[in-house]
């Protein structure tokens, strides 16, 4: 389980260090992890493969929609691999989509990893800090 956060600063190769707890973590995985920092969830690439399997390969190539997903998915995700020191390069279309300065947080959210610029990190835990209480009690009553 991916937890914690943790500040750290992009170099000047747009290479992000991440957290010794999370190279552990991927070191059982593939050597290859997908990125992909602002358009949806991160993924490991054993998450990407299955959900390529489960939402997109059956989306037929002559629709539109279909088509404009897939360009979304994948032209906005990028692979890369974890260096010996445990640093990966972050392409700068996905820096410029993200938003994202050198400082930045790693975020363990479970099962991925999800990468913030710290000030856009302390936005939204500050909002979220805010209204906990009632959003946990509204997804206990879907549950019920």
């Amino acid at each position: 389980m991916l937890l914690g956060e943790y500040e750290h600063t992009l170099d000047d190769k747009n290479r992000l260090t991440l957290p010794a707890k999370f190279r552990q973590a991927f070191a059982g995985e593939h050597k290859e992890t997908t990125v992909e920092p602002a358009r949806h969830d991160d993924l490991t690439r054993d998450n990407w493969d299955s959900f390529v399997a489960a939402q997109l390969e059956g989306l037929s190539p002559f629709s539109k929609e279909a088509r404009q997903m897939s360009r979304y998915m994948f032209a906005g995700a990028a692979e890369t691999e974890l260096d010996k020191q445990g640093r990966m390069m972050v392409p700068p279309a996905l820096l410029g989509h993200a938003g994202l300065g050198r400082e930045v947080v790693v975020a363990g959210v479970r099962d991925h990893v999800e990468i913030w610029d710290r000030g856009a990190w302390k936005k939204q835990i500050e909002e979220v800090e805010g209204s906990v209480e009632l959003v946990a009690e509204r997804l206990a009553a879907k549950q019920d």
